[in-house]
């Protein structure tokens, strides 16, 4: 996020006299609605004045009404709706010289020297090429006698800043562009219906997913569903794969499973680079092994549908990110495009993304696949190497003798499961013996342990809740026993799926090695609570499913609103004290206002909100939406601030309220809580095999040391392992919250959207990077 507040500038007057556009062009994607609100409304926050470009780069060339003023209202309710409302068009015009030309004429009048475009590659390598030329298409148009010199000296320079909109994430440089994830949902849904009907009648399923020359979608959903096998363009299979393929079907089968899937790329190629398509394999699959198969291609499904919450949230923090790169570029600055590494907003020079996107091609063409999956990125590489653990490998004849078990600890959440099959599955990949602890640490204490077997957590994927059965019982009352039962059943060490008690428990167990010698075993924890709470990890499993419900029911109640006007609606949320789950509903619903307790409020911010609410009803746009996190204040509860507002808005706005309640706990995973879980899994099991391997001395397992007790989080940029002492100092143990929490600067972003004028200042300041390739070719040179 930019540091807006840059050398003592005013935020909301560093737009003053300047003036921006912003256009959607290429496919569209869900999420760019909520990249052109945030554009608009942070621009008009800094004081420029903003205008639609309709139709894409078809509308910069023609001109006239395509281009019009944007306003504050212009922008409500879009939030919730896919595709692109300010519409988007392929334009032949605008790649020749000719258009190019219109289309500065267009802006020049309009004194626009700000263009913000949402698009994929080609439209962004398209503004480039626009802005190269815009002093020679300026000296054009003066010759021409259709400008005069004035006005090429007011618009002498155009900034441009890129978003990446894109349901296919084939732009390197970012890790998620717009759509991405929301066509995720769409697949995701898909693939859970059909795999309810092909268990019915024991059949194959061969989906062809969407992504052009990218096998983005293809093999997060393979992850996600637990596939049994994925062709993406990037890595074909080896020669012989027909066998292969054919052998692991059959192996699946003979394992009790009475459903294949496999996933296919829509641009899917062998070693030969010739295509390999679903009928194809339908074929293969029919006349090998008998079985009955069928083919679905999802097609354009993928691209609609209501945006995910991350993709709101991301298109609207992409869009603040884009307003301040326009308004704090110079000449010098080159094209840049907003995006995301990890959960970090950063800005990347457009023509090196493009650049890098090119050679992933060129890597493919020459056959070259192993640089085509590091060119793409570190996410993706990740995903093929968790994707090749969990499905190409057969369990070893040869074990282990190590027994690793696996509890389920706090308040059930979406994902869990998902994270115990890859924990379970790469346990047994390891050679070693998997137990499942049933009732979290009061199971492990009273003997509810038993093998856990490849087959038992095959479909584990996409179930919600947690199957193992999990208590927040903590251990310190019954560490005799635990005690006694690790040493009975011989457990070398722990993998702890939870939330905040999964921390507190495992902290627990660590003082308690003092005393008892068998809890000398190394122990990881997986933070999995829709909370979000966990100390070590900017992300729990089960928060983005939790999101997502409160979203959409969000979205319905606001949709409501729409029929009765002036009408409030005052939503309680969960996450104890933690006000994650408010702050990014707050974003992603377009709340008012949301309360949490981090972030202290008293009578005084009541009455502004309440004000603020009554501004807004005699604007067109006549509902509010806010939102109350259960513990941000005990006496400013839900029933008092209802009965605030509704007292206070009398004869202007009536309220109601709703209590979401267990419904956020529930629910089948989404795309992203499958994959987070997956890699979570997998991860913590490997990091236990290699720390069972320093702690192997005289024979048995003996593991002491700070860092023999970890948590594995995701913090800003990737999954780190931190040892359990070293964050007992960033804990708020009474409140059961970290000390620092990213997503506070988050906050001023959501305020500025919902119109108040407040300084937008953080202390993270987004500047250009570089992309660094791995390996880049020969050919290749790129500044580091």
């Amino acid at each position: 996020m930019a540091n807006i507040n840059t050398a003592g500038v005013d935020p909301t007057k560093m737009g003053v006299g300047r003036s921006i556009a912003v256009l959607t062009s290429g496919g569209d994607a869900q999420g760019m609605n909520a990249a052109v609100r945030a554009t608009v409304r942070v621009g008009i926050y800094t004081g420029a004045k903003v205008f639609f470009v309709h139709e894409g780069y078809q509308g910069l060339v023609d001109g006239g009404d395509h281009i019009r003023p944007a306003t504050w209202e212009s922008v409500s309710m879009m939030l919730q709706l896919g595709g692109t409302v300010i519409g988007s068009a392929r334009c032949k015009d605008f790649q020749t010289r000719e258009g190019r030309l219109k289309a500065a004429f267009n802006l020049v009048k309009l004194g626009v020297t700000n263009l913000c475009v949402i698009g994929g590659d080609g439209s962004l390598t398209g503004a480039n090429i626009f802005r190269t030329e815009w002093s020679d298409l300026l000296r054009d148009l003066i010759s021409k006698g259709k400008i005069t010199k004035q006005e090429a000296n007011t618009s002498s320079h155009l900034n441009i800043v890129g978003m990446v909109g894109s349901i296919d994430n084939d732009f390197c440089g970012t890790d998620m562009t717009i759509g991405t994830d929301s066509a995720l949902h769409r697949i995701i849904e898909v693939v859970d219906s059909i795999t309810t009907t092909a268990q019915s009648h024991q059949r194959a399923f061969i989906l062809e997913v969407m992504g052009r020359h990218c096998g983005y979608l293809a093999l997060v959903t393979a992850l996600a569903c637990g596939a049994d096998w994925v062709f993406i363009p990037e890595m074909p299979p080896d020669d012989g794969w027909e066998d292969h393929l054919c052998r692991r079907l059959t192996d699946t089968r003979k394992t009790g499973s009475r459903l294949n899937v496999m996933i296919v790329a829509e641009g899917a190629i062998n070693k030969e680079g010739k295509p390999i398509t679903c009928d194809q394999l339908k074929d293969l699959v029919a006349k090998r092994l008998g079985y009955d198969t069928r083919a679905t291609i999802l097609g354009h499904v993928q691209r609609g549908g209501t945006p995910s919450a991350f993709d709101r949230v991301l298109g609207s923090r992409m869009g603040v990110e884009a307003v301040m790169a326009l308004l704090e570029a110079t000449p010098e600055t080159p094209a840049c495009v907003v995006s995301l590494s990890g959960n970090q907003a950063v800005r990347l020079p457009l023509m090196e993304c493009v650049q890098v996107t090119k050679d992933v091609t060129v890597a493919m063409n020459e056959r070259r696949f192993d640089d085509a999956v590091k060119l793409r990125g570190r996410s993706f590489e990740n995903n093929w190497n968790t994707y090749k653990l969990l499905a190409h490998v057969r369990p070893p004849e040869k074990k282990s003798n190590i027994n690793v078990a696996i509890l389920n600890v706090g308040a059930p959440c979406a994902g869990m499961n998902a994270a115990v099959r890859a924990a379970v599955r790469i346990g047994i990949i390891q050679g070693h013996n998997m137990l499942a602890v049933h009732d979290g640490f009061e199971g492990l204490a009273e003997e509810k342990i038993e093998p856990i077997t490849w087959n038992t957590v095959g479909d584990w994927t996409g179930r919600g809740g947690s199957e193992l059965g999990t208590k927040r019982v903590l251990p310190g009352e019954y560490m005799e026993e635990i005690s006694l039962n690790i040493a009975k059943y011989n457990i070398h060490a722990l993998v702890i799926i939870g939330g905040f008690e999964a921390f507190s428990g495992a902290l627990e167990m660590v003082q308690g090695r003092r005393k008892y010698e068998e809890l000398c075993i190394p122990m990881v924890i997986i933070p999995a609570t829709v909370s979000n709470n966990v100390p070590g990890s900017d992300f729990s499993i089960g928060a983005d499913t939790a999101l997502n419900t409160i979203t959409s029911t969000c979205d319905r109640i606001k949709q409501s609103a729409a029929g009765t006007k002036r009408r409030v609606f005052i939503i309680e949320t969960m996450g104890g004290h933690c006000g994650y789950l408010a702050t990014m509903a707050g974003l992603s619903a377009g709340a008012d206002a949301a309360y949490i307790y981090e972030e202290k409020f008293g009578i005084r911010d009541l009455e502004t909100n309440v004000e603020h609410l009554v501004e807004k009803m005699k604007t067109t746009v006549k509902r509010g939406l806010i939102l109350r996190n259960e513990n941000c204040n005990s006496n400013y509860t839900t029933d008092f601030i209802f009965n605030l507002y509704s007292e206070e808005g009398k004869g202007i706005f009536d309220c109601r309220k709703n209590v979401l309640g267990h419904m956020q706990q529930g629910g089948t995973p989404t795309p992203f809580d499958r994959n987070f879980a997956t890699k979570m899994g997998a991860k913590a099991v490997l990091w236990l095999t290699e720390k069972l391997k320093e702690c192997y001395r005289h024979g048995r397992i003996f593991a002491n040391t700070p860092d023999s007790a970890c948590v594995l989080g995701m913090r800003k940029r990737g999954l780190v392992l931190q040892p359990l002492a070293d964050l007992k100092d960033e804990t708020d143990f009474k409140h059961r919250i970290p000390k620092n929490q990213w997503w506070l600067k988050l906050r001023p972003i959501m305020k500025i959207l919902a119109k108040y004028n407040i300084s937008l200042d953080t202390s993270e300041h987004a500047l250009m990077e570089h992309v660094v390739s791995k390996k880049p070719p020969v050919h290749m040179t790129l500044t580091k």
